[in-house]
């Protein structure tokens, strides 16, 4: 191991056990593990793709934690953030309203963080939930504890983290941007510039570009028996994960299984054209060390699962097919079916027993 590598290494442990209160599970209130018990289960990215996978989630584990990606610059996020300087809570909101229970209470929540205001004044298209989220942050001073508290508020089923404590910008490295010199290669930056950019992504960085790491997210994934990361936007919600050193280094250590959930189409701009097997590889650019164990795609979006097959087992992982999409013919995950897949691979490729 380099000088370079231990001192990460080192400086991962420290960040978890900050995180963690580096305490045993029963003094922080666990329960030891055991045969049978609810998987601990981490689900990282953004936007509707996490939203997605946590409403999922939520039905077959009451130990998930999502961690969101805070690269957002559009809409009411990126107004706050200019501002106000805070990070974009966008994200870290519908993950929270994805969270919300089935009862009244949690619907009825759910729907009042995701309304926007409709005027002709500064309050236009500002969602509650962003504004609440904000407001805890300027009170609270903390990140952490200010959306924990929403979450209580909500009766979220779950925790909700940002990746970093830092707002982040994106930048992408496009091919053909301009169609009259289709070989240049130009940066593209923001967030919401990415994510409809015309031209062949590259390559995806952020800036500052060794942001740090939430403790507590970093200790989630060392914690977890299950990571899930995707769907959602490729370059803008699901590899930003990976150009954070620490929480790649955690992605890297971790015990947990690692599942990744492909999308259902390629998204208009960032991954226009691209095969369930590209996305795959552009991963593997992005973090050449990345081991996976299973990917999870529907199996009326694979055409070519040979291909499919091979690009995982460059990551180690086996392919599960399965129908998660909605029946009405939107590229949208179902959630009872997404959980069935999920449930039925934490089963299956798990390393603890049936907790249902």
């Amino acid at each position: 191991m380099t000088g370079r590598a231990a001192l990460r290494l080192s400086r991962l442990r420290r960040v978890a056990s900050e995180g963690r209160g580096d305490r045993p599970a029963e003094a922080r209130g666990g329960k030891p593990r055991r045969r049978g018990a609810q998987p601990k289960v981490v689900a990282l990215g953004g936007g509707m793709g996490l939203s997605a996978s946590l409403a999922a989630l939520r039905r077959i584990t009451g130990d998930l934690t999502a961690v969101v990606t805070v690269a957002d610059d559009g809409g009411s996020s990126g107004r706050l953030r200019d501002e106000l300087g805070v990070l974009p809570p966008g994200d870290l909101r519908k993950a929270l309203a994805a969270l919300c229970g089935d009862d009244d209470w949690g619907q009825t929540w759910a729907r009042v963080i995701q309304h926007r205001f409709q005027s002709q004044g500064d309050l236009h298209e500002h969602a509650v939930g962003n504004l609440l989220i904000v407001a805890l942050w300027e009170q609270l001073g903390d990140h952490v504890q200010a959306l924990d508290l929403v979450g209580r508020l909500l009766g979220a089923h779950g925790r909700v983290l940002p990746m970093s404590a830092v707002p982040l910008e994106l930048q992408a490295l496009v091919k053909g941007h301009d169609p009259e010199r289709p070989e240049d290669v130009v940066t593209v930056r923001g967030q919401a510039t990415v994510a409809l950019t015309p031209g062949e992504v590259q390559s995806v960085h952020v800036v500052p570009a060794d942001p740090p790491a939430v403790p507590e997210a970093v200790a989630a994934v060392l914690d977890a028996d299950w990571v899930v990361l995707g769907p959602g936007s490729w370059f803008s919600s699901v590899i930003p994960h990976l150009l954070v050193p620490e929480l790649l280094d955690a992605l890297t250590e971790t015990k947990a299984r690692r599942v990744l959930s492909l999308n259902l189409a390629p998204q208009p701009g960032e991954t226009e054209g691209f095969s369930p097997q590209r996305h795959l590889e552009v991963l593997g650019r992005h973090a050449p060390k990345l081991a996976l164990d299973v990917v999870l795609a529907d199996e009326a979006a694979v055409p070519d699962r040979d291909s499919l097959t091979d690009a995982a087992q460059r990551f180690g992982a086996a392919v599960e097919l399965a129908p998660v999409a909605r029946t009405d013919g939107s590229p949208r995950h179902d959630p009872e079916l997404l959980a069935a897949a999920y449930d039925r691979i934490f089963r299956m490729h798990g390393r603890i027993g049936p907790w249902r």
